[in-house]
């Protein structure tokens, strides 16, 4: 053959090639958008036909929990939302109550669930216990160096607002609820974080109680 022919020939096949590829990626279907609305109604009224519960019968309306067991939702980072949804569906989360009620939601229920409460207000929490309040302030901003705890702040961020898609928003969460997690990371009860689990095994009671009290101040 040519040698000149030659590299022509790669060169088509490579070009039709690339123009088999970008036609199948345009054919391909694209994922639904998220649909707040339609996770609004779920959210607050739940589906019966599908054995789907209402969250706010637990999480409060517009996901302002009122007991502080069960976590406020409300702003609350919409693609952290649907991983927890998917965790509990799996033994990282083993939370009886949360597992039956995520196992009917499809993917798209749990990110229109997700997108209604990242776009909802939530309502302030705030610290109850002013003789501890320096400690969580000392660990959640700087740490405990000497225990190799890294300051909170570095992932969930200053305000408490978290990273979206990687970090939880903690700001105005229940004390209760943030020590309840922290202990479970602690002792494996709660198995889908491998950072988390490391920091929560270094923490004492007096020191989660202490940070997670600071973390319902935060706004």
């Amino acid at each position: 053959m040519n040698r000149v022919f030659v590299p022509v020939v790669k060169s088509l096949f490579v070009a039709a090639l690339a123009v088999s590829t970008f036609a199948h990626a345009a054919d391909a279907p694209k994922a639904a958008k998220a649909d707040p609305a339609k996770g609004e109604t779920l959210y607050t009224n739940g589906d019966a036909a599908r054995g789907i519960t209402s969250c706010a019968s637990c999480h409060g309306a517009a996901g302002n929990s009122t007991i502080v067991q069960n976590p406020k939702l409300a702003a609350q980072h919409e693609a952290y939302l649907v991983k927890q949804l998917h965790d509990f569906k799996t033994p990282a989360r083993n939370n009886p109550v949360m597992t039956a009620i995520a196992k009917p939601l499809t993917d798209d229920d749990m990110k229109n669930i997700s997108a209604y409460l990242n776009a909802q207000v939530q309502k302030p929490g705030a610290a109850k216990n002013k003789d501890t309040v320096e400690l969580g302030k000392k660990i959640y901003r700087g740490g405990i160096a000497e225990k190799n705890v890294p300051a909170c702040a570095g992932c969930h961020s200053p305000s408490g607002a978290g990273i979206p898609a990687q970090y939880a928003r903690l700001a105005g969460q229940h004390q209760e609820y943030t020590a309840a997690q922290l202990t479970a990371f602690r002792n494996g009860g709660r198995k889908n974080s491998a950072q988390m689990t490391t920091i929560a095994k270094r923490l004492s009671d007096d020191e989660i109680q202490a940070v997670a009290d600071y973390i319902a101040g935060l706004k």
